[in-house]
């Protein structure tokens, strides 16, 4: 690990990785963004995203998408990781799992603006593809999410 990390307190970075198989949004890690003199994106793509069907119990596989604009704090990448594994045993709608993360990573960090995506693969020959974005209420943040929410496709 980068030594000038080591005094962040990340706990997952360089450790031995445990899978949990409940979720867990405990396991999200922060670090402090060393650029916050300028706005800029972050894009996660987890192209093996998996969760439970609430209904049949039958697995649900998607591409998360997550894309922010970071103000103080980042989520850290491995941590990420661990918990979009925990919702492997989860039984959630898609459009709960888009959510659930997004408030999760909201509470976490404290963006200056955040999309996440989920791109499910089709069951039964419907594919489902929720979003939810997210900008700082009262800043241009909550107007571009206006801005974007209103022209997705």
């Amino acid at each position: 690990m980068d030594q000038t990390r080591k005094g962040e307190g990340l706990k997952s970075l360089g450790s031995k990785t445990v899978y949990r198989d409940d979720y867990a949004p405990e396991v999200l890690e922060t670090f402090m963004n060393r650029h916050t003199d300028n706005d800029y994106w972050v894009r996660f793509n987890c192209p093996e995203f998996t969760s439970l069907c609430p209904i049949t119990g039958q697995p649900d596989f998607a591409e998360i998408r997550i894309s922010y604009v970071p103000d103080l704090k980042m989520v850290e990448s491995k941590s990420l990781k661990l918990y979009l594994f925990s919702f492997r045993n989860r039984g959630d709608f898609h459009e709960d799992c888009v959510n659930i993360i997004m408030k999760d990573l909201i509470a976490l960090m404290d963006p200056k603006y955040i999309e996440v995506t989920g791109l499910f693969t089709p069951r039964g020959g419907i594919s489902i593809w929720p979003y939810a974005n997210y900008g700082r209420p009262g800043t241009e943040w909550e107007e571009l999410a206006a801005k974007r929410f209103k022209e997705h496709e």
